[in-house]
């Protein structure tokens, strides 16, 4: 069965699934083809005629998927497309969960069957929205010599797409004063991003950002350094920079990939990324939230236990002894850190039952590098002026011994989509994965509700306060822990 909602830029017709609505492919902005390549957002022309929301859309134009099940279908620059799911389109006015699927800021887009939010909708009694933007290049340019681009343009995009929301999320049952924006990875820095764009006040409310802070943005210097690598790969110069906008995408992509590369060989785990242009991200987006600019947004964050382990090779890791160990953490770390002082601590701290392996003190300090310790500050610097600050560490391992766990395995518990393809092999199955699965989504759900995610299912989740720091430990045996892995924490203090 079909059904008709009349938003402010026309007619949309989507489709009755059991038990929610979905309305699907719904443009929020005009597509950012032709001279609108790297253009901020523009308006969406009404057009005639009902949209026809019952199919997915295409996503950003991006690199091959390097994860199975991840395939997001076919791509265009034409992308710019949102997805509503929602209990009925009445007015109800129901909590909004807005999602910025992860990827790098290269990959993803909001088709891949992990975000379908039919379980979460339809438990929670909340409206879903999951959104397309612009990714690598084509999103995360900075070049002011190229009339007409905007840096960030694929943050542009997520606000353009909260401003959709703001427009007429009320009209598919939605509530516009209460939106939750919550991301992954990609997401989640995207998400501690839009803390601190000036253009994004206002249009949400709490944030959640999972297994990504307020750590991805990259200077200006750094930005012209990555873009100059992009022209040179695609024989463009600074002075004739309009060339981009003639090349195919797939050769925009190629070049995007062999830039990619090259940044990775240094300490750079990401190729683009939020841009701090002293415009639309005005400065540092943690030093933002540190002074306050997010105080009335309520917020939770958190990581994996062993995030870094997805992108471990195994082959790579083979006879990695402490010499190694030591050579490559003083390529991935600033320049100057204490590394032999940093490893005796992790040595030290993770002593118990015999000395840990190298292999192991390189994923825990990479973990740690990139997204656990990015996350605790963002809690400590929030939670100094926002009591409803939340902290979380997912600790259910992979049935792949090696992954334990890892990068993006809370996903299918959030979304209730354990059952999506090679999820069982990913995330696995059962009851005490059901069981997780709940405890995760009322979690989410009741923060979204009412800026406190402690619901019955759960023992007693405290607010993070720097002084007690604790944290919620979502698991076969979820708990509260109080500063947990608190002497590797200590260890980076004084480090970037």
């Amino acid at each position: 069965m079909s059904i008709t909602v009349q938003t402010r830029e026309g007619s949309v017709r989507g489709v009755q699934r059991e038990g929610f609505q979905q309305f699907l492919g719904i443009p929020f902005a005009a597509p950012p083809v032709g001279a609108l390549r790297f253009a901020a957002p523009q308006p969406v022309d009404p057009g005639a005629g009902e949209l026809d929301a019952s199919v997915h859309r295409a996503s950003a134009h991006q690199p091959p998927a390097a994860l199975p099940g991840m395939s997001v279908g076919v791509q265009d620059e034409d992308c710019l497309y949102l997805n509503v799911e929602t209990p009925a389109a009445d007015d109800a006015r129901r909590p909004v969960l807005f999602w910025i699927h992860g990827g790098g800021f290269t990959g993803g887009g909001a088709c891949q069957a992990l975000y379908r939010g039919g379980a979460i909708v339809r438990r929670g009694d909340v409206v879903l929205v999951t959104i397309n933007y612009r990714l690598g290049f084509f999103g995360y340019l900075d070049l002011p010599e190229l009339a007409g681009a905007t840096a960030n343009a694929g943050q542009l995009d997520q606000i353009a797409a909260l401003e959709w929301v703001q427009r007429n999320i009320e009209r598919m049952g939605g509530d516009p004063d209460n939106v939750t924006v919550f991301g992954e990875s990609a997401g989640g820095m995207a998400v501690s991003t839009l803390l601190a764009m000036p253009k994004a006040r206002g249009l949400f409310h709490k944030a959640i950002a999972q297994s990504g802070a307020a750590s991805a943005s990259h200077d200006r210097e750094h930005a012209r350094f990555v873009a100059d690598l992009w022209l040179e790969s695609l024989g463009v110069t600074r002075d004739a920079p309009e060339k981009l906008r003639d090349l195919a995408p797939e050769a925009l992509i190629a070049g995007q990939m062999k830039t990619a590369e090259k940044v990775r060989r240094g300490r750079q785990f990401l190729s683009t990324a939020p841009i701090v242009d002293g415009e639309t991200l005005p400065g540092d987006p943690l030093a933002a939230v540190r002074s306050g600019v997010a105080r009335d947004i309520p917020l939770m964050t958190g990581t994996t236990l062993h995030e870094h382990k997805l992108f471990e090779i195994p082959a790579l890791m083979r006879g990695f002894d402490r010499e190694k160990l030591l050579r490559r953490l003083k390529v991935v770390l600033a320049e100057g850190a204490p590394v032999e002082s940093l490893v005796d601590a992790y040595c030290a701290a993770r002593s118990e039952g015999g000395a840990p392996e190298a292999a192991e003190l390189f994923s825990a300090v990479q973990t740690d590098r990139i997204f656990r310790i990015p996350a605790v500050r963002l809690a400590e610097a929030q939670s100094r002026h926002q009591p409803s600050t939340y902290m979380y560490l997912f600790s259910w391992p992979s049935p792949v011994r090696r992954l334990g766990a890892c990068h993006a395995i809370e996903l299918p518990f959030v979304f209730g989509t354990l059952e999506a393809p090679t999820m069982d092999r990913f995330a696995g199955s059962g009851p005490d994965a059901e069981r997780l699965s709940l405890q995760t989504m009322d979690a989410w759900i009741a923060f979204a509700r009412g800026a406190d995610p402690s619901h019955a299912g759960l023992p007693a989740w405290p607010r993070y306060e720097a002084e007690r720091r604790s944290t919620l430990v979502l698991d076969a045996r979820t708990r509260v822990e109080g500063a947990p892995m608190d002497a590797e924490r200590l260890a980076w203090e004084g480090l970037p």
